[in-house]
């Protein structure tokens, strides 16, 4: 009951326009990327508050439409704000695949350098493993013959992990080794198959991102220090003669 007058409050205090729409604003929920605008009106608005899943109206299609309908890229809702003013939304949702009709991860790709517009994206950036770890929850979700990714989750948990710890000595050895090019390609593959592990448990690569970002804010750790609850360091196990 306390969730329906929440709902029924937020549709009474959003002001549509002349045109009986308002700007929703959609922010990947973890990271904070806004990932693309969209409009709704007043029943894309009450179909996403009923479904959990994100409904625009199309301004140049004059009509209604689900995000992912065709391409399964969905967006599942974590929580809507609305601004001061009543005026636009804030739409923080769970982003499966890309959110982009183009592939890209976000709608905002282009940046403004001087008078040129350039790829956001240029450079690689993080983005670029939310972008795989689109694709391998898709694939979980979604499996596709032929699909490596599929092949993965279709093995079990333990196949996924056995990659991982292939990956881990070739990373080894290609460091040894001090072949730049291959440690870029091995490094590649390890976070590739941990992104596999990641999506396996359905952790996002912003829950590491702001792991990082809290370790970086943090006093100097001691050794063990800080571990999550259950995870105590192991002890070395003795070499055997």
């Amino acid at each position: 009951m306390a969730k329906q007058r929440a709902t029924t409050a937020l549709q009474r205090a959003v002001r549509f326009d002349a045109a009986g729409l308002v700007p929703a604003i959609v922010q990947e929920h973890g990271s904070g990327r806004v990932l693309m605008l969209a409009y709704m009106n007043r029943e894309a608005l009450a179909l996403t508050l009923k479904t959990g899943f994100t409904h625009f109206y199309s301004r140049s299609r004059r009509t209604l439409w689900k995000k992912g309908a065709t391409s399964g890229h969905r967006q599942t809702v974590v929580s809507l704000r609305l601004d001061c003013d009543g005026d636009a939304l804030i739409v923080e949702v769970e982003q499966v695949g890309p959110a982009c009709h183009t592939g890209e991860a976000s709608c905002f790709f282009r940046r403004a350098e001087g008078r040129r517009l350039v790829h956001a994206a240029a450079g690689a950036t993080g983005a670029v493993l939310d972008r795989v770890y689109g694709v391998i929850r898709d694939r979980k979700a979604h499996p596709v013959d032929g699909s490596y990714v599929a092949a993965l989750f279709a093995a079990g948990l333990d196949k996924i992990l056995k990659k991982v710890a292939e990956e881990t000595g070739e990373v080894l050895l290609a460091a040894k080794d001090g072949e730049r090019s291959q440690i870029v390609w091995e490094t590649a593959d390890l976070w590739f198959h941990s992104l596999v592990a990641l999506g396996y448990h359905d952790i996002p690569p912003a829950a590491i991102y702001e792991e990082l970002e809290r370790r970086m804010g943090a006093r100097p750790r001691r050794a063990g220090a800080e571990r999550p609850a259950g995870r105590a360091k192991r002890a070395p196990r003795a070499r055997s003669r």
